[in-house]
């Protein structure tokens, strides 16, 4: 784990190069550029020139990311190497977005193991980014401690056959208490860690058998955990009014003279009623 300063300054630099891509400016120059901006205590500067050196080279970040694997976590490296793929879906901005938010949450005053887990699954599942490589990158963030990697395996193996939300309220607190009150133990103790608090437990059984997305929102809703970027919808693109009549007049012309060229053209249609001129009048 990094520093607050470290993360700070690392939720700076996503959030730029997200922005200076917006403006066409070379990837390179932008690495360079930031890497001057960026506070010399930290050891952000010298990972931005060595990307800047790797991005002049092989034309992509995530490589040198993932060479500086003592510095970037390997869910960093592996957000980019899926944005950087060939043909990929999931575009390199959103990307940059997750990770702007990642660094502003473990650059917050109280991160925690759950959030950051459930905050990255999200990621995976609201991106469709395959569950079996994000989880395994997800295992080597310094974050999570030996028990946390022993469970994440095994997400790996029941995801599919076991639902989410069933896996999240099995290793809660608010699982734990309400054994004891059904059993009347209260010295009742699981022999599996238990890595969930009361009110993720409690969401999460309230959520069983729904699209995880619902526990995820409840989760931000209740506990402020860091919501996950998605891609704007399209815009909807609506004409000018003004425009939009003389599109309509146009369309009447070529009506018009589309039954004069096929010599169905009435002018009858055209005539005033003498009575209800006289009407009106």
């Amino acid at each position: 784990m990094h520093s607050r300063e470290e993360y700070v300054e690392q939720a700076y630099f996503f959030r730029v190069y997200r922005e200076r891509l917006d403006d066409k400016l070379p990837a390179q120059e932008i690495l360079q550029g930031v890497a001057q901006e960026i506070l010399s205590t930290t050891r952000l500067p010298y990972a931005l020139e060595f990307l800047s050196s790797e991005m002049m080279m092989h034309g992509r970040v995530s490589g040198g990311m993932k060479r500086l694997n003592h510095y970037f976590s390997s869910f960093q490296t592996f957000l980019m190497e899926q944005a950087e793929r060939d043909k990929a879906r999931f575009d390199a901005r959103i990307a940059l977005q997750v990770l702007e938010k990642e660094a502003e949450y473990l650059g917050g005053e109280n991160p925690t193991a759950q959030g950051l887990f459930l905050y990255q699954f999200e990621t995976l599942s609201r991106h469709r980014l395959g569950y079996q490589e994000g989880l395994k990158a997800i295992a080597s963030v310094p974050m999570f401690g030996p028990e946390w990697i022993e469970w994440i395996g095994k997400i790996r193996q029941a995801l599919g056959a076991v639902e989410f939300t069933e896996m999240i309220y099995a290793r809660s607190e608010f699982r734990v208490e309400e054994v004891r009150k059904r059993t009347g133990d209260e010295d009742y103790a699981p022999s599996y860690p238990v890595l969930f608090g009361l009110q993720e437990g409690r969401i999460a059984k309230a959520n069983h058998g729904r699209d995880p997305l619902y526990m995820f929102s409840a989760l931000q809703r209740h506990l402020g955990y860091p919501k996950v970027p998605r891609p704007k919808p399209p815009r909807e693109h609506r004409l000018d009014p003004v425009l939009e009549l003389r599109l309509q007049q146009l369309e009447g012309r070529l009506k018009l003279l589309e039954a004069e060229t096929s010599g169905k053209f009435d002018i009858s249609e055209f005539y005033v009623d003498p009575k209800q001129g006289e009407a009106e009048g």
